[in-house]
């Protein structure tokens, strides 16, 4: 996120729309790029402090921004890969083979 607004500021804002949106585009894939690249040298690291704080706040949005499914969901989830996966396994109402 950090990333992302550092590479981002650099679009002057008397750009028009259409330029800032073509600027955005072409700048997308380097701030993914360096993310990914980032996290895998953290995650080599992981003693380390500094990768560890330079994670962080990416973890700290992981956290407010997903869940554990509920049980409703998981059953949703399995009935609709029973559904797929077809044949007899969709009749059948026996735990699936983990």
């Amino acid at each position: 996120m950090v990333l992302a607004a550092l590479a981002f500021s650099f679009v002057p804002p008397s750009v028009p729309f259409g330029g800032k949106l073509l600027a955005r585009l072409v700048i997308l894939p380097l701030v993914a790029g360096a993310a990914y690249e980032i996290l895998r040298l953290s995650a080599r690291r992981r003693g380390n402090p500094f990768y560890a704080a330079v994670v962080a706040p990416g973890l700290w949005m992981q956290r407010l921004t997903t869940s554990e499914p509920g049980d409703d969901q998981i059953a949703v989830a399995i009935e609709a890969l029973r559904a797929a996966l077809g044949g007899d396994l969709a009749a059948r109402r026996e735990p699936l083979p983990l």
